[in-house]
């Protein structure tokens, strides 16, 4: 029985596609086919996307990549321009690429949590590939920005399949997080189920539990030291954590980065690609 329930290829209107290819390149448009899909997790219709090259040659099998929003329910979610954009960018780098909006979005069935069982709606969509005839399931990277990051850290502790991982500006400390950001924990603390403030801030705290982090993944941490959402020190906190228990990882701050580098989308796009190609490819 097939995972992957529904798939329709995003076709946006003419003005929408000059928009595109102005702001991610053309070729995320002219190289790459991005779909909406949706998908079971835990017997739930989850919404998603997948993009992958348009070209592909018969037999031809392409690394994955999973990629994790940030924000919650509305906030942040990924709409089917930006989907356009951002995966049809990365398909185009010659990779199979999947991302999930998680469970209690705008689309999705069920109730999010912010990291917990939510999870499962990116281990579940993992475990799904294999239903894509063209993905290589043997070669696994993953990305998350903002919550996302602290998301991908959850899916690394749990899955250790990915040889490479990307995480921008990601939460590592959510308590640090809600005590800096007080309208942040007001907007997210009823999405998080049986709340005890320290046990699931601390669950959901890559500082926390560094040393479960698989240690055959390489880590690239980047982040902006202007970074008002979630503070630069959470990623030199940390970095830390990796040198106590001898992850490999490379670290990239951007001097007067914002939460959404956005002085520097060129920069952190070379760095992503470049990252994943040394180690996926």
């Amino acid at each position: 029985m097939s995972n992957i329930i529904e798939r329709e290829i995003i076709n946006l209107p003419e003005k929408h596609i000059s928009m595109i290819k102005s702001g991610w390149g053309s070729g995320c448009v002219d190289n790459a086919v991005v779909e909406k899909i949706v998908y079971l997790s835990d017997g739930l219709k989850i919404a998603g996307y997948l993009a992958y090259p348009r070209s592909i040659s018969p037999g031809k099998k392409f690394p994955c990549i999973m990629w994790n929003r940030g924000g919650s329910k509305k906030r942040g979610a990924i709409d089917a321009f930006t989907a356009r954009g951002i995966f049809g960018l990365m398909a185009s780098w010659g990779y199979v690429v999947f991302a999930s909006s998680y469970r209690g979005s705008i689309e999705g069935e069920g109730e999010e949590e912010f990291g917990g069982s939510d999870v499962n709606d990116i281990i579940n969509l993992v475990n799904s590939a294999d239903e894509i005839p063209f993905a290589d399931t043997s070669k696994w990277g993953i990305e998350g920005w903002s919550r996302g990051g602290m998301m991908t850290y959850l899916t690394l502790k749990r899955l250790p399949v990915f040889r490479a991982a990307v995480i921008t500006c990601g939460i590592s400390d959510l308590d640090l997080t809600f005590r800096a950001n007080p309208e942040l924990r007001a907007r997210n603390y009823e999405l998080i189920k049986n709340w005890d403030y320290e046990k699931e801030a601390a669950a959901r705290s890559a500082v926390k539990f560094a040393d479960l982090l698989p240690k055959n993944t390489k880590y690239l941490l980047i982040h902006g030291n202007a970074d008002t959402v979630v503070d630069v020190n959470q990623t030199f906190d940390l970095a830390r954590k990796f040198n106590d228990y001898n992850l490999f990882y490379r670290m990239i701050i951007f001097e007067e980065g914002d939460h959404f580098l956005r002085n520097f989308r060129a920069e952190v796009d070379d760095a992503r690609k470049n990252w994943f190609d040394r180690f996926l490819k």
